[in-house]
């Protein structure tokens, strides 16, 4: 058996720790200490003085109609694009793990899309689906679908989650391919001598032992719907048409960056962290249980 490290003394851990905790310390931590202190305070018009409040910046968040449709449209985005991130890309994966000729090329042709950033995906969505100058966009006005996403909000919601799966498509297809090629052979070779179909097969035997993978990553979709996908609704929609497309973290940013009210943006920030980090933990709460390790 391999021989353990041993550290006689705690000196060299922490110094091969210290970096990474100084990382999360300045970059999680710190900002996250600092949204929950602002989020007490209320500037005057200029910004010269603050004034604590308390926990008013909440009160008015809550009772805002417009957080409250921003809360709705996160609901219904960020559950689309998990599900269709997820599906599509469990799909993919299953299909490249066959044994076909070229699957090495469409493995690679997959993962590129990971390396788009958001916006860069947003403006490639929007050469597609602009209605003047959108390949689809433009063919589907000529066939008499009135596209238009400037205008109507369900096709705004649309574009925006389209684009948005597409973007996680590519990392959940290395993960799930990577779940599928760890799976014993011998175990599809036995369930497959019992007269289990393909279909069967991937419902009864390949699914449960991807579970753990598909548990992981609807937690990694749905943190990345709440808080990366900015960059994607700033560029296509910035939250419009009428707040359609108006999610809690562009409302956070619009609050703070545009209209310069720190307090109920902190506040905002705030909540929706404590929304993330109780979601995360309903999800290991339940979900978990239905989990095959």
């Amino acid at each position: 058996m391999p021989e353990k490290a041993a550290f006689r003394g705690t000196a060299l851990p922490l110094m091969l720790l210290l970096p990474q905790l100084a990382i999360t310390a300045v970059f999680f931590y710190w900002p996250a200490v600092q949204a929950v202190i602002q989020s007490t305070l209320r500037e005057d018009a200029f910004g010269f003085s603050s004034e604590f409040v308390g926990l008013e910046n909440f009160t008015e968040v809550l009772s805002d109609p417009n957080w409250l449709n921003a809360a709705a449209n996160t609901a219904v985005f960020s559950t689309s694009v998990a599900v269709l991130a997820l599906s599509i890309s469990l799909f993919l994966a299953v299909q490249a793990d066959k044994r076909l000729r070229g699957s090495e090329v469409v493995r690679t042709l997959l993962i590129w899309p990971y390396a788009v950033a958001p916006a860069v995906a947003a403006v490639l969505w929007l050469f597609l689906f602009h209605p003047q100058i959108g390949l689809i966009g433009r063919g589907l006005n000529a066939a008499g679908v009135a596209w238009d996403y400037r205008l109507n909000g369900t096709q705004a919601m649309l574009l925006v989650v389209l684009a948005s799966a597409w973007k996680q498509v590519a990392y959940n297809f290395i993960f799930f391919l990577a779940g599928l090629q760890s799976i014993p052979q011998a175990v599809l070779e036995a369930a497959a001598i019992d007269g289990a179909r393909p279909v069967r097969r991937f419902w009864t035997v390949v699914l449960p032992l991807l579970s753990p993978t598909a548990f992981f990553l609807a937690i990694v979709n749905l943190t990345y719907a709440f808080f990366e996908t900015f960059g994607v609704i700033h560029s296509l929609t910035q939250g419009g048409p009428g707040k359609s497309t108006e999610t809690l973290i562009y409302k956070a940013w619009t609050d703070g960056i545009q209209n310069l009210n720190l307090g109920t943006s902190s506040a905002q920030s705030v909540i929706l962290m404590v929304l993330v980090v109780t979601l995360t933990a309903l999800q290991f709460r339940y979900v978990d249980r239905k989990v095959h390790y």
